[in-house]
């Protein structure tokens, strides 16, 4: 369903991301984690050409595209077929959460304002929203606020949902809200790359866990692997660090 090859991405001639090959098939969900600065974020950016990669390539459904020669038909059908979930909410100050929500279809997808409107309307419901539509974001809690924009990718209706880090900007007594709902977002059927530092939830919530360090792909596999019985001494190191088994007493 989506099928990168031989990625590869570098800033001021730095490599980022070194021949990165990866398939996802429709309805997974993939989480991605490894240490800060090591390609996680440039590698959704690249899915949807937020970044533009040097090399290699990407199949998203029927769509082939060789990043040495984009057209601007490829950026805008890739785009159209994909959505991004940012950490820092990237919400309109001076928009409502219905507006928020309406935005993009209006103008990307070209809807009318009636159908934007009734498919907001049922995307804020299934957050849990319905009570906002009128509200600015500058009145909402920073929950709430990733929780429109999960709205806002939802209503896109795109193949694959992209989320960078969505929790890391939360105060923690927020994170479980955010949490809640992209488990609800999984259990849909919809297409997820994740990247996270909630250990826990990556294991809980993930088909495939791809460990990355210095912009390449180190190990992947179940949850049930990374977690309990990786050998790769760079993963091990990694959880050790960062993540704490839950035991039952």
């Amino acid at each position: 369903m989506l099928e990168l090859n031989d990625l590869t991405l570098s800033y001021n001639q730095k490599p980022v991301l070194n021949n990165i090959s990866l398939n996802i098939e429709k309805g997974e969900v993939v989480s991605l984690i490894g240490p800060s600065g090591t390609g996680k974020t440039s590698l959704l950016r690249c899915i949807n050409l937020l970044e533009s990669p040097d090399s290699g390539s990407i199949r998203l459904l029927d769509l082939n595209i060789d990043f040495n020669s984009v057209s601007k038909k490829d950026k805008l059908m890739l785009r159209r077929n994909t959505a991004m979930v940012f950490q820092q909410y990237n919400l309109f100050k001076n928009k409502t959460v219905l507006e928020n929500t309406m935005e993009a279809q209006v103008l990307v997808q070209k809807k009318s304002k009636e159908e934007a409107y009734d498919n907001s309307l049922v995307q804020l419901s299934k957050v849990g929203l319905s009570d906002k539509l009128d509200s600015y974001p500058s009145e909402l809690s920073g929950g709430q606020q990733q929780r429109v924009s999960i709205a806002r990718a939802l209503a896109l209706n795109p193949s694959v949902i992209l989320f960078d880090e969505p929790t890391s900007a939360l105060d923690p007594e927020l994170v479980g809200e955010v949490l809640k709902t992209i488990s609800e977002v999984a259990e849909s059927g919809m297409t997820i790359v994740l990247v996270t530092h909630e250990m826990s939830f990556a294991r809980d919530i993930s088909d495939t866990v791809i460990f990355m360090d210095q912009g390449q792909i180190e190990e992947q596999g179940t949850p049930e692997h990374i977690f309990n019985h990786s050998t790769n001494p760079r993963t091990r190191a990694f959880l050790n660090k960062f993540y704490t088994p839950d035991f039952v007493i």
